[in-house]
């Protein structure tokens, strides 16, 4: 089953992402939204996939995108999301994919289960 880390500050858009992915099978978790909390999160439960807001209360999902992929070749693909178009900026960083906001449920399902493919 594919485990997805959902790292955004909207607690609607947390339950909505959450029944959702679950409706579809997929292992969901929420974090906090500090970028520390985030990363130790990721470490701990060692997702799949991480959906990201790059703007988060508690600092930005790019720096914390920047983090992770600064020590870690092998963690989670991650997904950005953001109300603002930062496409080339969240690739740039490091990210596997950007959706923005608002998305349909299908590009993120579609997105995820692209994404939690092992690659050949």
């Amino acid at each position: 089953m594919t485990k997805v880390l959902l790292a955004e500050d909207d607690a609607t858009m947390i339950l909505l992402l959450k029944t959702l992915l679950e409706m579809e099978g997929f292992q969901v978790t929420g974090t906090e939204t500090r970028p520390e909390a985030i990363v130790q999160t990721v470490q701990e439960k060692r997702p799949d996939v991480l959906v990201l807001d790059a703007h988060l209360s508690g600092g930005s999902g790019l720096d914390v995108l920047r983090q992770l992929r600064a020590h870690s070749t092998n963690g989670p693909r991650i997904v950005m999301i953001s109300g603002m178009d930062l496409r080339e900026a969240s690739l740039q960083a490091g990210a596997d994919a950007f959706l923005l906001k608002p998305f349909m449920p299908d590009d993120l399902i579609a997105t995820i289960r692209r994404l939690a493919i092992p690659s050949s």
